[in-house]
């Protein structure tokens, strides 16, 4: 019988692709997911019941262990950028981790991916990278052959990098900023998903792995660069780090003032901490070179599906050869 990976919070931005290589490797795939009804879509990754969205609540152990059941291998890709509700940084990024790591040693499961991100450090003054560190420490005291993988910021046709930016400068004249002259190293997902397929099938020796593109660029120059696929001349505002922290106050108690009605998907105050510092691959660290993987350009993806933020679509293109044309 075919092997079996369960991969919690497999039907997001990563795991889906992670889902997709998994399933033409042949194995079946069980993606752990709270709404299964919104994950229908991960079915036509494989044949007929090779690819099947399940529930689970990575705070609940009974609903981890029953994810868990059968299988060969487990990918963790649940994480938050801002805390709502119960999903708190601690209970999902730290003992969620921990908790999957737990369960799939008590099932005699010893292949294990768990997905981080580069600045997961204890000594951090942002929650979310306390958290990611808390949460690799986790995985490692009970899985100690796990790979973990810390990427940049990840880019692909559903992130939420480049098409937040985006959607943005359609808006007005200026292209606000906050940290702008903060280095970033763009990732891009599926080459994070080959990472993920290559630890599953035994081609990477266990560790800690800081995935970065091949380009390092501050949020400005990428910015820029988003721009100009775009097709968009827009003033771009580098506001100081005070500006920031007071935005995302504002925004942290709307949220709360609602009480989760208004969801601040925009700025909070712990992303500005995040800011403050440069998001790159560390010197010595290992990286894709170790994995044997070539990483992908942001400049090659973008056009392929940042287009639908063009002044005309996709017959932006068209209008363009038309301006050439001679009466």
């Amino acid at each position: 019988m075919a092997k079996l990976v369960t991969i919690y919070g497999g039907s997001g931005f990563v795991g889906r692709y992670i889902a997709q290589r998994m399933a033409r490797r042949g194995w079946r795939v069980r993606v752990a997911v709270r709404r299964p009804n919104e994950a229908l879509f991960v079915k036509p990754y494989g044949a007929v019941g090779q690819v099947e969205p399940v529930f689970c609540n990575i705070r609940d152990d009974a609903s981890v262990r029953a994810a868990l059941l059968g299988a060969d291998a487990v990918v963790n890709c649940v994480g938050i950028l801002n805390e709502t509700g119960k999903n708190k940084f601690s209970s999902v990024q730290a003992e969620g981790a921990g908790r999957i790591a737990r369960i799939a040693a008590e099932e005699d499961i010893t292949t294990m991916v768990q997905l981080s991100a580069i600045g997961a450090s204890a000594e951090s003054a942002s929650a979310y990278a306390r958290t990611k560190a808390a949460g690799e420490a986790a995985v490692l005291a009970h899985q100690p052959n796990a790979v973990i993988l810390r990427p940049s910021v990840i880019f692909g046709p559903e992130d939420g990098f480049f098409n937040r930016f985006a959607s943005m400068a359609r808006i007005g004249p200026f292209l606000p900023l906050v940290g702008g002259e903060t280095r970033f190293q763009p990732v891009y997902v599926d080459d994070v998903a080959a990472a993920a397929e290559k630890a599953l099938v035994g081609e990477a020796a266990p560790g800690i792995y800081e995935l970065g593109g091949p380009e390092v660029a501050t949020l400005r120059k990428l910015m820029e660069d988003m721009l100009k696929v775009i097709h968009r001349r827009r003033i771009i505002i580098n506001q100081p780090f005070f500006v920031g922290r007071i935005l995302a106050t504002v925004f942290d108690f709307l949220q709360f003032a609602t009480l989760g009605l208004f969801t601040n998907g925009i700025l909070t105050r712990d992303q500005v901490k995040n800011l403050r510092v440069d998001n790159v691959v560390s010197e010595g660290a290992k990286g894709f070179a170790d994995l044997g993987i070539e990483p992908t350009a942001y400049e090659v993806v973008m056009p392929d599906y940042l287009w639908r933020y063009r002044p005309a679509g996709q017959y932006d293109a068209i209008k363009d050869s038309a301006k050439n044309l001679r009466a």
